[in-house]
């Protein structure tokens, strides 16, 4: 047999292919991402990306991509890789390419003087688990959990007694400076980026009218990305009675429903767009009121927008807003897992576990919306 080439990848040369294999290995997902002929969608926006492709012979059986930032780890900053989007075609699996394809990427981090690789995966998936953490050396690192909330076609009323405020970009880049930079980990040295990229809808504060922003007691901030100018979703395995109850509830949305203020069931079979929510940080006995209030408000932006059937958030397993963000259980609100590894370079050296991997996880967790 051949040896497998791992090698950059070409645009021309290899679009198709990655994505007729992004396909191939959704099959029979639960959840399956329609990049829409974009390979790179998923880290196009990160301020330095790289793809690897896997190849054998003339046929691409393998593809991870990576990304590098700046961020606030412990008490210090360090300068990190995230690896996703590693698949290998299912007839071609268990002959160690993603190992060789994530010692590659991780060749790339090195050359570029990052300190620390970690990658994010949902909690039941033991064959990436087993490969990280039991043949590359990574450690079980934080538990953030996703909560996914699904958009009605009516918009959700405001309290009269809350008002919502849309900072500028520079006022948004001052509050998250001073209020998230020392709390939240993994908070990204570049934030003004990130709330500057077009696909940043906004940033916005909630208190309560009779206290002025910015001197309010209670208060809540939250920031929105625009996932669905990225990539859609679509579910993979739908049961028919799923399909024919969304289809029913629509239809009856606008006669029965709004009477008992009972929400359709989403119609999820179909491609579909989200919002993620991002930089969730309150302070004050009414913070949790506030981020529920945003919350709403998001919801009411993405009510207006074709295509987006959810608003998707992800906190650190022990953020107490967790509790006031709204979501339904039973749709893919789950706990991811995150792994870790230094790689060397300032601050660490290679296969050390890093002495803030191994504390007790902060409340904060900044989730980095160019890396969904």
């Amino acid at each position: 047999m051949s040896p497998v080439t791992i090698r950059c990848f070409d645009w021309d040369r290899d679009r198709q292919a990655v994505e007729e294999l992004d396909v191939s290995c959704e099959v029979g997902s639960p959840l399956v991402t329609v990049t829409m002929g974009d390979p790179l969608c998923r880290v196009r926006n990160s301020p330095a990306y790289q793809m690897l492709v896997a190849e054998l012979g003339s046929k691409i059986v393998g593809v991870i991509r990576g990304s590098i930032k700046t961020v606030i780890v412990g008490t210090s900053q360090a300068t990190v890789g995230y690896i996703l989007g590693l698949r290998v075609s299912p007839s071609h699996r268990r002959r160690g390419i993603a190992f060789l394809l994530v010692g590659a990427i991780e060749k790339w981090f090195s050359s570029n003087s990052v300190e620390f690789a970690y990658m994010a995966t949902q909690k039941t998936n033991l064959p990436s688990i087993n490969l990280f953490t039991n043949k590359l050396n990574y450690i079980k690192f934080r538990q953030p959990v996703i909560l996914v909330n699904t958009v009605s076609r009516r918009p959700i009323p405001i309290p009269s007694n809350v008002t919502v405020i849309n900072l500028s970009v520079d006022e948004a880049t001052s509050l998250y400076n001073k209020q998230m930079r020392c709390s939240a980990e993994f908070f990204p040295l570049d934030i003004d980026s990130i709330l500057k990229n077009n696909l940043s809808l906004g940033t916005f504060v909630a208190c309560r009218k009779d206290e002025s922003w910015p001197t309010a007691k209670s208060w809540a901030v939250l920031s929105v990305w625009n996932s669905c100018e990225v990539f859609k979703l679509r579910l993979g395995r739908v049961p028919w009675y799923f399909v024919a109850l969304a289809k029913l509830s629509k239809l009856m949305e606008s006669v029965l429903l709004p009477c008992f203020k009972i929400r359709a069931v989403p119609a999820l079979f179909s491609v579909f767009g989200f919002y993620f929510l991002y930089g969730l940080h309150g302070e004050g006995p009414h913070a949790g009121l506030m981020m529920e209030v945003l919350c709403n408000f998001v919801h009411n932006m993405a009510v207006k927008v074709k295509d987006s059937e959810m608003i998707v958030a992800e906190l650190g397993g022990n953020d107490e807003l967790r509790k006031h963000v709204p979501h339904w259980k039973w749709i893919f609100s789950s706990e991811d897992l995150w792994c870790i590894k230094a790689l060397g370079g300032e601050g660490g050296s290679q296969g050390a576990v890093p002495e803030w991997a191994k504390a007790t996880a902060p409340p904060e967790l900044f989730v980095d919306p160019r890396e969904i």
